[in-house]
């Protein structure tokens, strides 16, 4: 029986496909599909923004793009995870969402905008001018397959006059955040690390795999473990034999900069510290560490300090073996989201 409101429904969820057809031509782009042209258009987007900011690495830019191609543009995924949002997409009144990504890893606001894309609302998208190459490029393609579903998004220097926002970015922005979207819906980010738990059993694979944990996108990104709890008594040469998989890095001269400084300063100061020559570690109670620092310590029981850090609103993701497995914390799923606020859910309370 045909019901008010039906037909409505029905053209919303063929959108909906149409638009989950498109990030699949995406994510297949992105995997080397599409014509030689496409393919040295996407190569110059890569140069472009490694000259533009020289965090952003091949290496790390091609690892960014083949986690976002692996793990959020597949249909199987994309249409797992909006089946847990009834009506998703459809929007009785779309409204206009700013959003303003972070630049502290390769197109760590693609996620954001993905669930905006498929909101059926409106995207306002203000960039970090660390980040502001590759996501334009990936917006152009999507533009040129499905010019009528890329016009809901804009890219803006400013946002002003949306119906709500959703912002990310350091302690000391998040309170002007604050302040200039309280009276809006709003989401908004402050800074946050990752830490590990180990209890000295780790076997020689795991520790590498750790190893991924702290050093990929040279530590920057809130998934990166910046500190790790070992029981008194441990043993860090394991560790630090496997954290050598990443003594390449310390050839980046930002990242041997940021590893002089600090050595000097714990130099200086007759600080205690263990190094590789290509990570520092140092005892200190912070989960943040200085970039090419590694924090720990100590704990006696384990139970105890997993509980303070779940409580612990600055932690992203505690990576232990009965937690985030290692080498898992740079690997997000559609449902990891960042801070732990279901972006998705925020779309659809509009």
């Amino acid at each position: 029986m045909w019901k008010p409101g039906r037909e409505k429904t029905d053209i919303m969820q063929t959108e909906t496909s149409q638009k989950i057809a498109v990030l699949e031509r995406l994510g297949a782009y992105l995997g080397g599909g599409g014509t030689e042209e496409e393919q040295e258009s996407l190569e110059r987007a890569k140069q472009l923004a490694y000259q533009h900011n020289g965090w952003f690495t091949p290496e790390f830019i091609n690892l960014a793009i083949s986690n976002i191609r692996t793990y959020f543009l597949n249909r199987p995924a994309l249409e797992q995870w909006l089946a847990q949002y009834p009506g998703f997409g459809q929007p009785a009144a779309p409204k206009k969402v700013g959003i303003v990504a972070a630049g502290n890893i390769p197109l760590v606001g693609f996620h954001d905008w993905l669930t905006g894309f498929l909101s059926g609302h409106a995207i306002r998208l203000k960039l970090s001018s660390k980040d502001n190459i590759l996501l334009p490029h990936l917006l152009q393609k999507v533009a040129e397959w499905a010019p009528e579903a890329a016009a809901a998004t804009s890219v803006q220097e400013v946002l002003k006059d949306c119906d709500a926002y959703i912002a990310t970015g350091s302690n000391n922005s998040a309170r002007y955040f604050n302040y200039y979207f309280a009276k809006y819906p709003h989401i908004i980010r402050r800074n946050r690390t990752s830490a590990a738990v180990l209890t000295g059993s780790e076997t020689p694979q795991e520790l590498e795999a750790l190893a991924d944990d702290v050093m990929l996108y040279f530590g920057l990104g809130c998934r990166n473990v910046t500190k790790v709890y070992v029981p008194e008594g441990y043993d860090f040469a394991p560790l630090l034999k496997a954290l050598e998989k990443y003594d390449y890095l310390a050839e980046h001269h930002k990242y041997k900069n940021n590893y002089d400084y600090n050595l000097a300063l714990y130099l200086l100061n007759s600080s205690p510290y263990l190094t590789n020559n290509s990570l520092l570690l140092h005892e200190n109670e912070s989960l943040f560490s200085p970039l090419s620092v590694l924090h720990y310590g100590f704990y006696r029981h384990r139970g105890e300090l997993e509980e303070q850090l779940k409580a612990n609103p600055d932690l992203q993701c505690l990576v232990a073996a009965d937690a985030i497995p290692f080498g898992q914390a740079q690997r997000p799923s559609l449902t990891d989201y960042a801070d732990g606020v279901d972006t998705a859910a925020f779309f659809a309370s509009l």
